[in-house]
């Protein structure tokens, strides 16, 4: 039987020629015959030199077909045959004249010579297509591994590759705990306990580790091994281990294992990398919370220490005014200080998935009346237009939640729009959803951070001087993806800001 490699699902006979199904000695010597019988009917047509040409091609054709030594056979009995069979006198042998010694030494001379070059030649060429063939196939895993994104796509990419490659069944064990796990296997593939013995052992020694049973094949465990450490074992079954088909079949999947263990670490240093990156946001995230803690109450601490330690100590020589604008702006103060921690605590609540929601049928009319009445003083100096759609239905939602969204909306808007300039509230049905919109003619925000200003902590860098903690929109998208609905900001035509949220009704309508 042939010996094959298979790549990219081909057959590729190594090393033998295509008649290597019979001896090779016994196909030089048919072709022999061949030459001969054409020489037979040639001969009363051909000079006895001119038949010298048809074995000298017969030996070209046998190191093409059966290698180097059986074309060595031919050019010896076709110099015999030559000589004996149409050399004068005829069915003799005449090595006493030498003008037919030498012609039957140069036959043995350029049929050797022609033997080995077309032999090497041969063989080179058949060694190109079975590197190139598995230089294709390192180039196909390599690809699937520059797709792989985690642990698990790189198991399956290296699996799915020598089955399609060579045809083979694998398994891989990856480091757990110093010990070699299981981790993903072709379908039908299991090991003995002594099979098993031999994985370990590659692992625990780095090398590569065979075990033979007689009609199983051999198991061949080769460690996945980088410059740091052992990161697993690949284990295959190779049931023929004759020839250079399964030499050929070990240099690939030895490439295979380093190719593996090389995408393994690429994916471990990416999730050390991604870690760090985390860390250091977290890390930065905590500093700007522990920046903005240490600003935004210690700013209406003092006020209020102030205020007090003015009421206390000055309160006998007070006007009446003067006493209560004090205490108006301690109250404001705390109010502030009350909005600010309440805002902290709801972030943590989302961080932590502790938000319960309540939900009631609500009517919407209520809901924006309840904002509204929070945010009364507030917006005391503001034109304030209010819009509702009749006809809308009741909606099944947290009704103490989704007013601090409104009442975030409105506070943001009432920071941002200059003195005296109107905000406007809408509400309305659009395709089984009820829409919200808090809009202002405040600056406005760039493009490029309509989405960032719901991030944790984002403050747009204009209108200067605006105080606020940047957790206001952020908590609003938390509630808001709580309720299943969508929330976003886009630039009004004339200036301006206008926040609109999209939340689902289907399933949550009630007639009114």
């Amino acid at each position: 039987m042939t010996e094959q490699i298979v790549v990219e699902g081909r057959h590729i006979p190594v090393q033998h020629p295509p008649f290597s199904s019979l001896p090779g000695y016994v196909v030089g010597v048919l072709l022999v015959v061949g030459a001969t019988v054409v020489c037979e009917l040639l001969r009363p047509l051909l000079l006895q030199n001119h038949l010298l040409m048809i074995y000298l091609v017969t030996v070209v054709l046998a190191a093409l077909k059966v290698g180097l030594r059986p074309a060595i056979m031919v050019v010896v009995l076709s110099g015999f045959l030559h000589n004996y069979l149409y050399v004068p006198p005829r069915f003799s042998f005449d090595f006493q004249h030498k003008e037919y010694l030498g012609t039957f030494l140069g036959l043995l001379v350029t049929g050797s010579v022609i033997s080995s070059l077309v032999t090497k030649a041969r063989e080179r060429a058949e060694a190109l297509r079975i590197k190139e063939s598995e230089t294709a196939s390192l180039y196909r895993l390599s690809r699937d591994f520059v797709a792989a994104t985690d642990r698990s796509a790189v198991q399956a990419a290296v699996l799915v590759n020598i089955e399609k490659t060579l045809g083979l069944q694998a398994a891989l064990f990856l480091a757990e705990n110093d010990q070699a796990a299981p981790a993903l296997s072709c379908d039908g593939f299991s090991l003995t306990d002594e099979e098993q013995q031999a994985v370990l052992q590659a692992f625990t020694t780095g090398q590569a580790v065979e075990q033979y049973r007689p009609f199983a094949g051999t198991l061949c465990a080769y460690p996945l091994k980088t410059r740091r450490l052992t990161l697993g074992i690949l284990a295959i079954r190779i049931r023929d281990r004759a020839g250079e088909a399964y030499e050929q079949t070990r240099r690939l999947l030895e490439a295979f294992a380093t190719q593996t263990a090389l995408a393994l670490e690429r994916i471990e240093l990416a999730h050390q990398a991604e870690q760090a990156e985390n860390l250091r946001a977290r890390q930065k995230l905590e500093r700007a919370l522990l920046n903005s803690v240490s600003h935004d109450l210690r700013t209406p601490l003092s006020t209020i220490t102030g205020v007090l330690s003015s009421v206390l100590e000055e309160s006998g020589r007070l006007s009446p005014a003067v006493h209560r604008e004090l205490l108006e702006n301690a109250r404001d103060e705390a109010d502030r200080l009350n909005r600010f921690v309440g805002k902290l605590l709801d972030m943590s609540r989302l961080e932590a998935g502790g938000m319960i929601l309540k939900n009631e049928p609500c009517d919407i009319e209520d809901l924006i009346g309840c904002a509204l009445g929070a945010m009364e003083r507030q917006l005391a100096q503001r034109m304030l237009t209010v819009t509702l759609e009749p006809g809308l239905p009741l909606v099944e939602l947290d009704m103490t939640l989704f007013c601090q969204v409104l009442v975030n909306l409105l506070d943001n808007a009432n920071k941002y729009a200059p003195p005296g300039s109107p905000i406007e509230v809408r509400a309305w049905n659009d395709n089984k959803a009820v829409q919200f919109m808090v809009a202002d003619r405040g600056p406005g925000v760039s493009d490029g951070e309509l989405e960032r200003i719901f991030d944790k902590f984002y403050r747009v860098p204009e209108p200067e001087g605006v105080g606020g903690t940047g957790l206001g929109l952020s908590i609003c998208r938390g509630i808001v993806e709580a309720h299943g609905g969508t929330i976003r900001a886009e630039n009004r035509e004339g200036g301006g800001l206008a926040v609109i949220i999209t939340l689902p009704t289907k399933g949550r309508e009630y007639a009114d």
